[in-house]
């Protein structure tokens, strides 16, 4: 949970022990990696976060640094996806405006409510979604019919979704593909494609507000971002070349991943 996290100094004592040599490099290997998952299926916090904490920040810090270095991997998936004419960025406004307003809200409130409902409810819901994945007809290569429209998607699952990955996080990129796949009828391919825009803009609108906290550990943060950008184009280039038959089983896989990760760190297996 992200209540009562520990204060500004651990910013400053977590820098110390993150920013040796060695501490970097394996940080930077692992947020190659992570921008290549996250650019197929998102989850590529299971890695980072984890690592962050045990390179030796605090848990406010390593979100915040999780943040920064995120960014680096969205953007490049999202501009990639982009020059390839998979996203129409007129069309994606309103979601990206009410996605960035939801993600600066849930940041914001992230400390001043209680997460522990989510803790029971979101690993429920990434099992729906992984089942969804793997067996409805709509989750292939071929768009199909339109459920909602731009602003009724903006408004529910943009405000809904962006405020949710500000406040939580886990599995954000589940919740958005689906979204995108269930309600606006994207194939698999285009629906990634979106979803890495949205996610980039609430990593944007988390990252502007924990800014201004001051919790952003820089130097370990911007060499991720290093290996998020590299791993992050090669995943959004494997997605263009194979579609469905790449993200499909990597989307179940992801999604199971997070619920199995969430249902550990609570307790519920030990």
């Amino acid at each position: 949970m992200r209540r009562n996290l520990g204060p500004t100094e651990g910013t400053r004592r977590g820098a110390v022990e993150a920013a040796s040599p060695e501490i970097l490099i394996v940080l930077l290997l692992v947020a190659t990696l992570a921008g290549l998952v996250d650019a197929i299926a998102g989850g590529g916090g299971l890695l980072t976060v984890p690592a962050l904490l045990a390179a030796g920040l605090d848990p406010l810090p390593a979100l915040a640094t999780n943040k920064l270095q995120g960014s680096f991997g969205t953007f490049t998936a999202s501009v990639n996806f982009w020059r390839r004419g998979e996203v129409s960025l007129p069309q994606m406004l309103p979601a990206v405006i009410c996605t960035f307003g939801g993600a600066a809200l849930g940041t914001l409130s992230v400390q001043a409510l209680d997460n522990r409902i989510l803790v029971t409810l979101v690993p429920a819901l990434l099992v729906v979604f992984a089942v969804y994945f793997l067996l409805s007809p709509r989750v292939g290569d071929l768009d199909a019919q339109r459920r909602i429209g731009e602003w009724g998607f903006a408004l529910t699952v943009g405000l809904g979704i962006g405020f949710y990955d500000g406040f939580f996080g886990p599995g954000t990129g589940s919740f958005f593909a689906f979204a995108c796949v269930a309600l606006l009828g994207y194939n698999l391919r285009r629906a990634t494609a979106h979803t890495k825009i949205l996610n980039f803009t609430s990593n944007l609108a988390s990252l502007l507000v924990f800014l201004a906290g001051g919790e952003i550990v820089w130097l370990v943060g911007l060499s991720m971002g290093l290996g998020q950008a590299l791993g992050a184009w090669v995943g959004s280039h494997l997605v263009l070349r194979h579609g469905a038959g790449l993200v499909r089983p990597a989307l179940v896989l992801v999604s199971l991943a997070i619920t199995g990760r969430l249902l550990w760190d609570n307790g519920f297996f030990q």
